[in-house]
């Protein structure tokens, strides 16, 4: 496990009190920068028995072999629960009590190796209240030589409790060439297309399965159509996402067109300028503004079990109509 090219000044700074580190520590910054890497790097440091000079895991030792290979005795990774019921319906990502209650019998067992156990948990805003009120709990008097790691993309959402018990670290995101750097040396197709699509985060790229249903959803936003809406949601809708991810990508789309209504620059679909621009010529910033707010509404439910289908379809035949409002004032 290696830092990324952007976490060297982050990994100094946590490592010059590295024996001070407190029982829970919470990594915050933008999704898809790198965060689980960070809290993965830091948890194999914690663990290792031969660690560098600067604290860091020396990648040879029986229990940096052990955490390679997935299976160091004193290592826990908890993340969301992400399946079907026995109908097939899609169930809602989260971190549930029953979780939290493994991990903290984990917790309070002795070491197998007479040293730290740590738990990394991500991301955090996936516990479930009853989860993050197990977790507190814990928190408030935590067992000697237990490190507790908590990523978080919106650290907001979490309880004030909760924070109050974890020491924030806020990543560094990287900058545009150390991003693209890295992408096109581990060989992403259309690293610059693709980076600007992800709004800079190179861990938040779009799966490269997914690709062709995001382009026919932009496709479907360039040329809004009735019948394009209703085959590219059956699309999608077939393809069993979460309402979260076509929603990024109509939010994304959103924001270009509202930056280019204002004379602004394009972020993240510098490819379709022609098109935003022709878009942006027959709409006006306030209605686009109140579509925004209609977006926004529907965030917290980015997971959740509604049909997605339906609420799609909803929100690109109002997508539609800012242009046809257009043409009939």
């Amino acid at each position: 496990m290696k830092l990324l090219p952007w976490q060297q000044a982050d990994w100094h700074q946590l490592a010059h009190g590295f024996e001070r580190l407190p029982g829970a520590l919470l990594l915050a910054g933008p999704q898809g920068i790198g965060k689980d890497r960070f809290a993965r790097f830091l948890a194999q440091s914690l663990l290792c028995e031969q660690p560098l000079a600067d604290h860091a895991a020396c990648g040879e030792c029986e229990a940096c072999r052990w955490f390679a290979a997935g299976n160091h005795p004193d290592y826990r990774y908890l993340a969301p629960e992400n399946r079907e019921d026995d109908k097939g319906a899609r169930r809602l990502a989260q971190i549930k009590i029953e979780a939290i209650r493994d991990m903290i019998d984990f917790a309070q067992l002795t070491a197998h190796r007479g040293g730290r156990r740590v738990i990394v948990l991500e991301p955090a805003e996936a516990l479930n209240l009853a989860a993050a009120n197990a977790l507190l709990k814990i928190l408030e008097e935590p067992p000697e030589d237990v490190h507790f790691i908590l990523v978080a993309h919106r650290p907001r959402r979490l309880l004030p409790t909760l924070l109050s018990r974890c020491r924030t670290l806020v990543l560094t995101p990287p900058d545009a060439g150390q991003a693209l750097e890295w992408l096109t040396a581990n060989g992403v197709a259309d690293a610059g297309q693709e980076l600007a699509h992800a709004g800079g985060a190179p861990f938040a790229l779009t799966e490269p399965e997914r690709i062709p249903l995001r382009e026919r959803l932009i496709d479907t936003l360039a040329h809004p159509d009735a019948g394009q809406i209703l085959a590219v949601t059956a699309e999608l809708d077939r393809a069993r996402l979460a309402l979260a991810e076509p929603l990024d990508w109509l939010r994304k789309w959103l924001h270009d067109l509202m930056s280019v209504t204002l004379a602004g620059p394009v972020r993240y679909h510098p490819e379709r300028q022609a098109e935003l621009s022709r878009l942006a010529g027959r709409t006006d910033a306030a209605r686009l503004v109140r579509f925004d707010r209609e977006l926004l509404e529907r965030v917290p439910f980015g997971q959740h079990t509604l049909n997605v289908r339906l609420q799609l379809e909803a929100l690109l035949f109002d997508y539609q109509s800012l242009f046809a409002a257009a043409r009939a004032a």
